[in-house]
């Protein structure tokens, strides 16, 4: 159950920093509110899962799959260009995600 919690804070993590530009400085109501409980979600779903998961492998996979899908998502919806170096690093930083879950003796439950 924690890493789905995690799955679900990422993804909305993911929609509020997606969702950032068009508040326009949070000058844009509708926006504005789907950023605050975007963020609120991500945070409450990521303070559960510290519960049963270790902060730093936690951290790591918040911040590595996170990176990746707001890039995607920027490069597939927001029209932001990747090129080949860009591409690279996002296969690292997954590839970094994998290896902590898949090696490492910290990852618990």
């Amino acid at each position: 159950m924690p890493w789905l919690m995690l799955f679900i804070a990422i993804v909305a993590e993911v929609i509020a920093t997606s969702t950032l530009k068009s508040t326009e400085g949070f000058t844009r109501l509708w926006p504005s509110v789907v950023v605050v409980v975007a963020y609120e979600t991500a945070f409450i779903l990521l303070s559960l899962c510290l519960k049963k998961i270790p902060v730093g492998i936690v951290y790591a996979v918040w911040s590595g799959v996170g990176v990746a899908l707001v890039t995607l998502v920027a490069w597939f919806f927001l029209d932001q260009p990747l090129d080949a170096p860009a591409l690279a690093g996002l296969v690292l930083i997954v590839g970094g995600v994998v290896v902590i879950n898949a090696f490492s003796k910290t990852v618990t439950e």
